[in-house]
């Protein structure tokens, strides 16, 4: 190991080494818990110090890039903080990707180790055995004491410098390759410690989606840095969460919005006590306005609709309790975030017109990891050279200056010659009270060339069948935006973060064209 990555005995920077910091000064206190097990913020520093000491050794002094493969755990969270702590760079691997996605994941990353929670070792491919290393079975899933052997933990973090690589997190790659995003130190640490959702000592954030989503990672971060409990749901169930909340007092939580929609159609949702909630937060995609409403009504504590990227740089916030007539848009940028809408031509079009969302701020990834294909398609410059992310949003200001999505450019139907966003027929839908989830597409159309489709999920109590769904939503459309027919699934295909895979519903009716 040479002296430029050597941890400094009494030097304390960076992100981890906070979130460590809390071991020392108060050492009893909870700082994860999973599956009924908790560990304390004295039992997470020796936790992470002890794999990164391990981690250094096992590779050389040369760590760079180790992934973590599998859902939630407090091991699979001790390697991940682990990594950064040796200064290595994380990247923090989707369970829920096809094998061969995954592979191209790995063979783009190509990491020294891998660190795979109990079950997900299957998806590896074969000639990567070398690298792997198993955590314990639950409900321990600790780092493994045969790979902790023999090494010394460290007795603090790699001060990293502000540029350095924190993770990678990859795509969903249902469309292609997938891309890493590259999140620098000094990006996740202004994220982290950020005091607007009022996270403290006393605070309890319940968290219910997997560790590879960055709608885990930034409140999983933030809560630590600030002393706050973690909770950690490895799988979702909205009857599980809701217990979990009364059961931990949970003050806080981010959840993505079909998580929200289960929730407010549980039947244990008006039965617990949820009064400990001080702040909910909503981001992945959009959440229906009908839903921030009853959650406001419903469900004690603020909420706040977090619109922004994995890559960062356009973030708008919607205080939805103190905005209540706003609940169609997504809020006001966020402090330090500069959006603008702009038009094919990337001139900036006046509040109430269509256009595209772009954004920037001080926190904004590095790039993407060895793409610079995807780089330049995803970076635009304003006149005076300014570099800014691109959304892929069809977005409006307001006349009081809140964002207002109406679509995504690739989601845009083209019928007759009209454009459709199916975001305003998918609002329809769900205006149904048999409707949890829905989306459009578009399909193949002799008469049209596209026409909508509708996929719903329904309460399982419904009695609506789908063409009679189909003629009640007609009835409450534009002549030119009629839906061709709705078809019912069990639930509907989703990433991580919430938003559908929509190329997954699209696939079989264009194969039948090409």
């Amino acid at each position: 190991m040479n002296e430029a990555s050597r941890p400094a005995a009494n030097q304390e920077g960076g992100l981890v080494a906070a979130i460590l910091r809390h071991g020392l000064e108060h050492p009893d206190a909870p700082a994860l818990t999973c599956n009924g097990e908790t560990m304390s913020r004295a039992e997470l520093r020796s936790a992470v110090l002890a794999a990164a000491g391990a981690i250094a050794q096992h590779c050389d002094g040369a760590v760079g890039r180790i992934a973590v493969l599998g859902t939630a755990g407090l091991g699979l969270t001790a390697a991940y903080l682990g990594i950064i702590a040796a200064g290595g760079c994380a990247v923090p691997l989707p369970a829920s990707a096809h094998r061969e996605a995954l592979a191209g994941m790995l063979k783009d990353c190509d990491p020294a180790l891998i660190f795979v929670q109990d079950g997900y070792g299957d998806l590896l491919p074969a000639d990567l055995a070398a690298r792997i290393v198993q955590l314990e079975a639950p409900p321990a899933g600790g780092v493994p004491q045969n790979f902790l052997a023999g090494t010394e933990p460290f007795s603090a973090p790699v001060v990293p410098l502000p540029e350095a690589p924190f993770n990678i997190i990859y795509s969903s790659g249902t469309t292609g390759r997938a891309k890493g995003i590259v999140h620098a130190h000094a990006m996740r640490y202004r994220q982290a410690a950020r005091t607007l959702f009022g996270l403290g000592p006393e605070s309890t954030m319940l968290l219910a989606t997997p560790l590879y989503s960055n709608t885990t990672l930034m409140p999983l971060l933030s809560a630590l840095f600030h002393a706050s409990h973690v909770v950690l749901m490895p799988k979702f169930d909205a009857e599980a969460y809701l217990a979990l909340a009364e059961q931990y007092r949970a003050t806080h939580t981010m959840l993505v919005p079909v998580q929200y929609q289960r929730i407010l159609a549980a039947e244990g949702f008006g039965r617990r006590d949820l009064s400990s909630f001080k702040v909910k937060q909503c981001t992945g995609a959009p959440l229906p306005a009908a839903a921030k409403r009853a959650i406001i009504e419903q469900w004690p504590g603020d909420f706040f609709e977090v619109y922004g990227l994995t890559e960062g740089g356009c973030t708008c916030i919607l205080d939805a309790a103190r905005h209540p007539e706003k609940a169609h848009t997504v809020g006001k940028p966020a402090a330090g975030n500069i959006i603008r809408i702009i038009d094919d031509d990337g001139k900036d079009v006046a509040p109430g017109e269509r256009g595209e969302v772009v954004g920037r701020s001080a926190m904004m990834m590095s790039g993407y990891f060895r793409n610079e294909e995807a780089n330049r398609a995803f970076y635009w410059r304003d006149t005076e050279g300014r570099l800014f992310h691109r959304t892929g949003d069809i977005g409006m200001f307001d006349e009081d200056g809140f964002l207002v999505l109406l679509d995504r450019k690739k989601d845009m139907i083209i019928s007759g010659g009209f454009n459709i966003y199916a975001s305003d027929l998918e609002e329809k839908l769900l205006a149904h009270p048999d409707v949890i989830e829905a989306a459009v597409i578009a399909v193949p159309s002799e008469k049209w060339g596209e026409t909508p489709f509708g996929f719903v999920a329904v309460k399982p109590d419904a009695r609506i069948e789908p063409e009679a769904l189909r003629d009640w939503v007609n009835a409450r459309l534009g002549r030119m935006q009629k839906i061709s027919a709705v078809e019912f699934r069990e639930t509907l295909p989703r990433n991580s973060g919430g938003k559908v895979l929509k190329q997954e519903l699209r696939q079989p009716f264009w194969e039948k064209t090409a």
